[in-house]
């Protein structure tokens, strides 16, 4: 017997974590990307290259550019969200930051406080939620449609909380390849959104993780390059784009948020050599890789569908995504989602019940969200018809998959 920690633990965490026993046969959960298509031989020459020519730096916290992140990475990401997203900003507007999660933490650290309320997309991230759970601060969901979330709805919900005299505090929106439903905001509804926000005094949170891969249409200016007041708070990620592994996210925002962000970032500086390789790589290989990647995942898009129109027929209804790596599903409603997770990956199919990633939970009961970013398409096609089958034997729907006719 060693020593007794469950006598000393804070009473409100959450429940303990499980061993990790590996990835499940078919893997359609998380935010992986494309094995194949990681560029290994071009992020080792990156490397040995940097290395070669700035190691010593790595004997100073922050290297040589401060705590915001190293600076040749930094100005590559202003150029980048030049190009494409329309954000005119410089390196001194950019933060650096361990994933798009450290991203959320450091603006929720700075402006939330338990009792808040926050204005999210009624289908959102998941993690987002989570965070303000754990903060005490209330969500509100707004509905979305075809093209993201409806203004109509979002100018509702702005008057009503003014009504009972509560002021948001930020409106969280994902508006360009949108998680989970891969959506795409027009320019006059972002426009429309940055009216409302000046009109009710709210400020913006634009995540904008997944638009790098927009394979479908032309990707619209991001808020904050629409904005003129200085009320949006832009978050990106390398995570989608390059590898999930890595670790580095940004922050854009001018001086005044930027430096609050700072004073409470005390973990020491983001990893140092991943910046480094990053700016080394992305320099010259950015855009091409980020080109095929697109590619790929557009095929492996399809096979999904094709997959899940093929097992599951009518029974699954679903828009098809204009990008990113994901697809939600929406089920009969006499089919649960979490029960359905549960029971699929007994059989080593994990997916994602539409619970996790609606604000209102109980409208999520009937839908699932489904990652086709990491498996091959031969495993997409033999896992959704796989999950077609646990979906059957659980709950007669579809009812009859094309793996029960074979």
């Amino acid at each position: 017997m060693g020593f007794d920690y469950q006598s000393v633990l804070r009473p409100d965490l959450p429940p303990p974590a499980m061993p990790w026993g590996g990835f499940p046969k078919y893997n359609f959960i998380g935010g992986h990307n494309d094995a194949a298509n990681v560029p290994v031989d071009d992020l080792i020459a990156a490397a040995n290259a940097v290395l070669k020519r700035e190691g010593a730096t790595l004997a100073t916290y922050g290297l040589q550019s401060g705590p915001q992140g190293y600076r040749p990475l930094r100005e590559f990401v202003a150029a980048k969200l030049n190009q494409r997203a329309g954000i005119t900003c410089d390196a001194d507007q950019v933060l650096m930051t361990s994933g798009s999660m450290q991203s959320l933490d450091l603006v929720n650290g700075v402006l939330l406080g338990a009792g808040d309320t926050v204005i999210v997309e009624a289908e959102t991230y998941g993690g987002a939620m989570k965070h303000l759970q754990a903060l005490g601060v209330d969500y509100v969901g707004v509905a979305q449609d075809g093209g993201g979330m409806r203004m109509d709805a979002l100018a509702e919900t702005l008057q009503a909380l003014k009504d009972r005299g509560v002021r948001p505090k930020y409106i969280y929106t994902i508006p360009t390849v949108q998680n989970p439903t891969g959506v795409v905001v027009s320019r006059e509804r972002r426009l429309e959104m940055l009216r409302l926000a000046g009109e009710f005094g709210v400020p913006i949170f634009e995540d904008d993780c997944y638009a790098d891969l927009l394979w479908e249409g032309e990707r619209p200016p991001a808020i904050q390059a629409l904005d003129q007041n200085n009320a949006v708070v832009y978050c990106g990620s390398f995570s989608k784009s390059i590898a999930p592994a890595l670790r580095v996210g940004y922050v854009v925002a001018n001086w005044e948020l930027l430096s609050r962000l700072l004073s409470i970032k005390t973990d020491g500086g983001t990893g140092a050599l991943e910046q480094m390789v990053l700016a080394e790589y992305c320099h010259d290989h950015f855009n091409a890789h980020v080109g095929a990647l697109q590619g790929v995942l557009q095929a492996k898009c399809a096979a999904m569908i094709e997959a899940l129109e093929s097992n599951f027929g009518t029974a699954a209804s679903f828009s098809r995504p204009k990008g990113g790596i994901f697809i939600w599903i929406t089920l009969p409603e006499a089919v649960d989602t979490t029960a359905l997770a549960q029971a699929a990956l007994a059989e080593g199919v994990a997916l994602n019940p539409g619970a996790e990633w609606m604000a209102d939970a109980a409208a999520g009961r009937h839908r699932l969200r489904l990652c086709f970013g990491h498996p091959t398409i031969e495993t997409i096609r033999d896992g959704v018809a796989k999950l077609a089958e646990v979906c059957h034997r659980e709950f007669g729907l579809p009812e009859r998959s094309a793996n029960v006719e074979r």
